[in-house]
């Protein structure tokens, strides 16, 4: 049976399924995101440097993990007195050199650039201040979103969370989140992922919130 399709006039991938296409140009990946008619249903990077498009289905457990992740960092953003704007979906595109769409991002410091925009053109806008992937589908390397220059990337996979930092340049891995200094953000987030499989969505988050509201209230 086959798993995907891609013509000129239709682009359908099976859940799970991921398409990489060789020998592409800047033109190619804009007549793809096009040609999609931005489908929530379809993810679709592009790497210059490779001269790649990959086009990626997510599992439903894809979608689960990442609107699970967002509600966390929400969650601690409120209890921090914190104010944020976030985008999902979203392109970020740097012209003729990258495109990706994270699972989730958010801007924070960098909140008020954007307040009022509908899109983002990182030529004129700055990058958000995290962004967050969910491997359930695809690998995602930190490289790739270097010419995107986002200041923190969140990558989840295999029930753990690495966390990686931009220094200007290149991405650093890191132990801890510059976005939430002194939180500690890797053990949080295994330990509220779980309770997200074992009692649902919305106890998991409710549990959470009182955690944090009793950590506030022993301090």
């Amino acid at each position: 049976m086959t798993q995907w399709t891609i013509t000129n006039a239709a682009v359908d991938l099976l859940p799970g399924s991921e398409v990489i296409l060789r020998d592409q140009t800047w033109a190619d990946y804009e007549g793809l995101l096009a040609q999609r008619e931005d489908s929530a249903a379809l993810k679709v990077r592009y790497d210059a440097r490779k001269q790649e498009i990959r086009v990626m289905a997510p599992l439903p457990r894809h979608g689960k993990m990442s609107l699970a992740l967002s509600n966390l960092v929400q969650a601690i953003l409120r209890h921090q007195g914190r104010d944020w704007e976030g985008f999902d979906p979203i392109t970020l595109k740097r012209f003729g050199e990258a495109g990706l769409e994270p699972d989730k991002c958010f801007y924070i410091q960098r909140r008020e650039a954007i307040l009022g925009k509908e899109q983002i053109d990182l030529a004129t806008d700055p990058p958000p201040d995290l962004a967050i992937e969910i491997d359930a589908t695809s690998l995602t390397n930190a490289e790739d979103y270097e010419p995107l220059k986002v200041g923190e990337l969140w990558i989840y996979r295999k029930d753990s969370l690495e966390i990686h930092v931009f220094d200007g340049r290149h991405y650093r891995q890191s132990s801890d989140s510059p976005t939430f200094p002194g939180v500690p953000v890797r053990r949080w987030v295994g330990e509220y992922l779980q309770r997200v499989w074992e009692v649902g969505s919305s106890v998991a988050l409710r549990e959470f919130e009182d955690r944090l509201q009793e950590s506030a209230a022993r301090e």
